[in-house]
């Protein structure tokens, strides 16, 4: 079998189009498999979706746009999407903003997703490698020492530091939350109400 039966066969079976599937079904697990041990709202199976949705699209973009065509067009829809699909994520709620990590990396495992499906497999390797040393190196680091450091600065010190079940720290004095949001006109709190 010569090199131009070999190249046949990889446009007949389309091989390249599996390599791609595949390098995005192990980026976007890797990171995937990170969320989910941490029990986060986009895990596994939601960033392996992902990643495959943007690397088909992408490879899609560049067929549909031919030679002479701008493969941007149908990819660049992936980024407004994602940027919906992100914002589902991140909730508001007592003065508190959760969801911001999950977001962007919903966000930056689409670009994975995209850079795969356009055929860079070592950039997709190598980026979804610098997403897990930022999720799990800075993770520790914020756990360890940034979280610490701020609650020194508040006066907050040893097991003051963490919260009870119902969202207070025991530091707080009167059983006040710390922010001094969802509290009624009343004085009772708004989650407690039936309403």
């Amino acid at each position: 079998m010569g090199i131009e039966e070999f190249k046949m066969a990889i446009e007949a079976f389309r091989l390249d189009l599996g390599l791609k599937i595949l390098i995005a079904i192990l980026t976007g697990g890797g990171i995937g498999l990170e969320r989910e041990l941490r029990a986060k709202p986009a895990g596994l199976r939601t960033n392996i979706l992902i990643c495959v949705g943007s690397a088909l699209l992408m490879d899609l973009s560049i067929r549909v746009a031919g030679p002479g065509g701008d493969p941007g067009r149908i990819a660049a829809q992936v980024v407004t999407g994602i940027g919906f699909l992100g914002a589902g994520t991140i909730l508001h709620t007592r003065g508190t903003i959760s969801g911001l990590t999950s977001a962007a990396t919903i966000w930056v495992v689409a670009a994975i997703g995209l850079t795969a499906g356009a055929g860079y497999y070592f950039e997709a390797l190598a980026a979804t490698a610098t997403v897990m040393l930022v999720l799990r190196g800075l993770g520790w680091i914020e756990g360890n020492y940034l979280s610490r450091r701020s609650d020194e600065d508040q006066g907050v010190i040893g097991e003051d530091r963490k919260p009870r079940s119902d969202g207070r720290r025991s530091s707080d004095g009167a059983g006040e939350r710390a922010s001094g949001a969802g509290r009624s006109a009343r004085g009772g709190d708004i989650a407690d109400r039936d309403t």
